[in-house]
């Protein structure tokens, strides 16, 4: 038989009400109460109605994520992180996987909101403005995390790329490498943009060409990173070095650089970004720029639950600073 409210609130001793205000986090409660109901819930394996919650106009203490590829390291470090927190604060997080697909974000932005979650942290290159505006509209707590868009009065965390791309470039060039190319996406996110500047900028205020034919773009994934590669590691314009925008990219470059017969550090650097862990695994480990992943996590959902809390008005852009790690895969030319 299903365990109910009533069940919690006679084996703790308390009033229902008292139980209700424990789960919504509502109202004032002694500590000591409080963890005799908590155990009590946990004793009967008492979970509270989401449907019931949302239904009555209460909060459903649970937060949506979006991200592009569970399969990528930093997303999946991402969506740890920011479970870790959600549930620090009391939230459940539900995750939801897009695969680079616009429609199926879509979809999940629609199927968040019909679920009544409490708000929703994006880590997707969105181009669903129609329906983020609609959310914006009526107040509906959203943040982004790793992505900005620039145009909308919206919550945002996110590292400072350009400054992370001139570091990566500006330590290749300290190396004397003259001849770099850039591995990135498809500029459909934001920290594209803002890395090719930075590579673009540190070339040109070093007296160095600036060859689209070294700007390689892929799918953001490790496959299409390797396939890109092998094009320009086989062409006659090889370069000496790769600052690739991701580390799965960076992965992409070494198992290329592998199959052409090149060995890392010795005939090609690479650079990668993020410091996930593909970055200590990978032989020799890989000079990256890290992302402060934890904070970033830890600031996204800090920002949504105070807007849901109703304890903030004003929107917010989080720029946290890089730092370049370098370790064995780039080296003096």
């Amino acid at each position: 038989m299903k365990v109910t409210i009533y069940d919690v609130a006679k084996q703790a001793g308390v009033s229902i009400s008292t139980v209700s205000r424990v789960i919504n986090n509502t109202g004032r409660i002694s500590e000591k109460t409080r963890k005799k109901v908590l155990a009590v819930m946990e004793e009967l394996h008492y979970q509270p109605s989401m449907v019931a919650s949302a239904l009555t106009g209460k909060r459903t203490r649970t937060i949506g994520l979006v991200i592009p590829d569970v399969a990528n390291p930093f997303f999946s470090e991402i969506a740890r992180k920011v479970e870790d927190r959600g549930r620090e604060l009391g939230f459940n997080v539900l995750m939801c996987n897009t695969d680079n697909n616009p429609d199926t974000e879509e979809m999940y932005l629609s199927l968040l909101k019909q679920k009544s979650v409490d708000g929703i942290i994006i880590g997707t290159t969105t181009k669903n403005y129609t329906v983020l505006n609609e959310l914006l509209q009526e107040h509906f707590p959203i943040a982004l995390i790793a992505q900005d868009i620039p145009e909308l009065a919206i919550d945002v965390v996110r590292v400072d790329d350009f400054l992370g791309a001139y570091q990566a470039v500006s330590h290749l060039v300290s190396l004397d490498h003259k001849k770099i190319a850039i591995m990135l996406g498809n500029l459909s996110r934001t920290s594209d943009k803002y890395r090719l500047q930075a590579y673009r900028q540190v070339m040109e205020e070093h007296g160095l060409e600036y060859d689209e034919k070294f700007v390689i773009y892929t799918d953001y994934s490790m496959e299409d990173g390797k396939r890109a590669a092998l094009e320009l590691l086989r062409s006659s314009l090889r370069p000496t070095a790769i600052f690739a925008c991701f580390d799965s990219l960076a992965v992409g470059a070494y198992q290329a650089a592998k199959e052409v017969g090149l060995h890392i550090p010795g005939d090609l650097s690479v650079v990668g970004f993020d410091n996930t862990i593909l970055a200590t695994i990978v032989d020799p480990p890989l000079t990256t720029v890290a992302q402060p992943i934890d904070e970033m996590g830890r600031q996204v959902v800090d920002l949504l639950i105070r807007e849901i809390e109703g304890e903030k008005s004003t929107k917010q852009r989080v720029i946290l600073p890089p730092e370049l790690i370098i370790r064995q895969s780039t080296k003096k030319l």
